[in-house]
């Protein structure tokens, strides 16, 4: 899966960056390779491209309130449930992917935070595993 996480190094969240890799044509979004920023800009405005973050929306909230599980490589369960990330999403926004060959793709930003954590603190690698799982569910449930 294409997408990049980008953690604050001085606050409890991490932005996201999903460029779109293929047409959607379910959301006449077709043309998605670009020459420049600004021919993005007209597919970010599209009624398509607007259903789509609509749809992103409401299933990556459906994702924060009711996280999947982490995936686990050894025996051990930690029954510790206060360990577990707690994201809100500060933001779910259309962007502006720079691919390969001077190529521009349409694409998701989305900004989750945990309101729990310690402020000033960078997430720690279990809450940046679980943000990534979220991730991957979004994407695969929306086809991208």
């Amino acid at each position: 899966m294409n997408f990049r996480l980008a953690p604050d190094k001085n606050q409890p969240s991490v932005a996201i960056e999903i460029p779109l890799q293929k047409p959607l044509p379910d959301y006449d979004l077709e043309e998605i390779e670009q020459p420049t920023p600004r021919d993005i800009d007209g597919i970010l405005v599209t009624q398509g491209f607007r259903d789509l973050v609509d749809d992103a929306r409401g299933i990556l909230t459906e994702l924060v309130d009711n996280p999947p599980a982490l995936q686990t490589t050894t025996q051990i369960v930690d029954l510790d449930l206060t360990t577990l990330s707690h994201f809100e999403i500060a933001q779910v926004t259309g962007a502006i992917c720079p691919g390969d060959d001077q190529v521009y793709r349409p694409g998701l930003w989305i900004v989750l935070k945990d309101p729990k954590a310690p402020p000033k603190e960078p997430l720690n690698e279990v809450e940046l595993e679980h943000a990534q799982i979220i991730v991957e569910k979004l994407v695969s449930r929306l086809g991208l």
